[in-house]
């Protein structure tokens, strides 16, 4: 054939949708044919070395060349690879101006591109192989929102993505790392947040961690974390091979930590969810706390012929800790008590029910004095925590006298506003109830004329503090309650609410306010202010 043939021959096999090897192997044979060469083999190289990707002539060619002698061959080296034929042929010497030199390097050339076109095609289709099994990794987990079942859904998932036979789910708690589950063998069931491989898990080695899975020759570990914020961390160990085991691929760790970072979300869903249960029972619980005190607590007054009565209580939170109640005895004569139970919420609320039941069924069969006081803290003491309390002003009033019996178990003083602008504290006679069992109290009688004014009060009045930390304080409540004590007490008790939010300046109420007024009727009505 002459040379125009075997160029035109060549140019119609590169141009053929056919492959690369026909062409590869024509060129060969011209190469064999111009040097005299009987066989001859084109390498390309490669990370392992002179990789053969064709061959002419009978004798065959390694398809990985090591060194020429063990092969008895002759390499000819060209761009990006080599010819190599075998000793004993005709010179090869090649000729400065033959083309066949430049046609064999573009040949290696269009090799090495198609085969990072393979590779990248290939990596392509295994990505989205794999995000589409993370995709439905993700909406498996993402369906429970049970923790240990997602914990068992999560390792189980990952195991069989990376075709591990060893698997550890770690979950940050408390400062430590806790065991949640693990497949194929036993690992520690805790370690610490400060463990010295954490810092070698962050530069993506797994060397000093590998007694998470005691026993794996291969260990793969990836954190899991919520925007930085570790969470847990997530261990597999021994890759499943064909005839056993082995390390993990270099892309192994990038499935894992995208296997990851589906599990955090998951993980993070099911701890939302957790939250949003518990708030959401204790809102039912705050509710039902506040319907059982509402209930408690006095919806109106009672009859008293010669005297006018109001109570009024604001709770700090949904459920508060203070206690009024108006109590008409057998007698005839009236019980008024203001309570303040230590601390806020449902404890308080519960130690108010406990009060309440406590004061009505005693009230019935023994009078306001020492010893009803006594029985009373022996209950409390009791039926309450440690560290619970309750401060109480107990009072007895006899409607036709206006004599007043009262006992003061820690509360604060409550205040009589006499007629003609004096004032007289009912001061504390004994420790609050509950403090002590052995406690003892005083009993105390004053006489209500008409026109007098008693205020009981919780130190959620007095206690408001401005925005400078002062205190509305007792004396500014004496002073109010002396220049309005003729007035309305629906209208004094508005007036107290104003003072003590105007002096409070905004500040967010930090405790319990309640009011308890009582008035001795006069023929007529003192003006404000007198």
């Amino acid at each position: 054939m002459t040379a125009t043939g075997i160029w035109n021959e060549l140019l119609g096999l590169a141009g053929r949708d056919g492959g690369e090897r026909p062409y590869l192997e024509r060129l060969l044979d011209a190469w064999c044919a111009r040097y005299g060469v009987g066989g001859a083999g084109l390498y390309v190289d490669t990370e392992r070395g002179a990789e053969r990707i064709a061959a002419v002539g009978g004798a065959p060619f390694p398809a990985l060349l090591a060194e020429a002698s063990e092969h008895d061959l002759i390499e000819v080296r060209v761009p990006g690879g080599l010819v190599a034929y075998r000793r004993g042929g005709a010179s090869a010497g090649m000729q400065t101006a033959d083309p066949l030199p430049v046609l064999l390097a573009c040949a290696l050339r269009n090799h090495r591109l198609r085969r990072q076109i393979d590779q990248q095609r290939f990596q392509a289709n295994y990505r989205g192989v794999e995000l589409e099994a993370l995709y439905e990794v993700g909406l498996a987990i993402a369906s429970t929102l049970d923790p240990q079942e997602l914990a068992e859904v999560i390792l189980s998932r990952a195991v069989s993505l990376l075709d591990a036979r060893r698997g550890a789910l770690y979950l940050l708690e408390g400062g430590r790392y806790r065991l949640k589950h693990t497949v194929g063998g036993d690992a520690p069931p805790e370690f610490a947040a400060d463990h010295p491989g954490i810092e070698r898990l962050r530069r993506e080695e797994d060397e000093g961690l590998c007694d998470l899975l005691p026993g794996a020759a291969h260990l793969l570990c990836v954190p899991i974390s919520i925007e930085d914020s570790p969470r847990g961390m997530l261990a597999v160990g021994d890759k499943e091979r064909r005839g056993g085991f082995g390390p993990f691929a270099a892309n192994d760790r990038r499935t894992l930590g995208l296997f990851a970072n589906q599990a955090a979300i998951a993980l993070e869903n099911v701890r939302l969810h957790i939250e949003a249960l518990a708030k959401e029972r204790l809102e039912r619980e705050m509710q039902l706390a506040g319907e059982i005190q509402s209930r408690i607590l006095p919806k109106g007054v009672p009859a008293t012929p010669g005297f006018d009565l109001m109570g009024w209580n604001r709770p700090a939170q949904q459920v508060g800790g203070d206690y009024y109640d108006f109590l008409p005895m057998e007698n005839g004569n009236l019980g008024v008590t203001v309570g303040d139970v230590s601390g806020k919420g449902i404890p308080a609320a519960l130690l108010v029910s406990t009060l309440h039941s406590a004061v009505r069924l005693m009230l019935d069969r023994v009078e306001v004095g020492p010893i009803l006081l006594q029985r009373l803290n022996q209950h409390i003491h009791a039926s309450s925590a440690p560290n619970k309390f309750i401060t109480l002003l107990l009072a007895q009033l006899d409607l036709e006298t206006g004599d007043l019996r009262y006992v003061n178990a820690g509360h604060n003083p409550g205040l009589l506003i006499r007629a003609d602008g004096s004032s007289t504290t009912l001061e504390p006679g004994g420790l609050p109830l509950g403090l002590l069992a052995g406690g003892a109290y005083r009993c105390e009688s004053l006489h209500m004329g008409p026109g007098d004014l008693l205020c009981l009060y919780s130190d959620g009045i007095t206690e408001a503090a401005s925005p400078s930390e002062e205190e509305f304080g007792l004396d500014r409540l004496c002073a109010l309650l002396t220049q309005y004590r003729g007035a309305h007490l629906q209208e004094l008790v508005q007036l107290i609410d104003v003072e003590v939010r105007e002096f409070s300046a905004g500040q967010p109420q930090g405790d319990d306010q309640t009011l308890v007024l009582l008035r001795r009727a006069i023929a007529g009505p003192l003006r404000s202010g007198d």
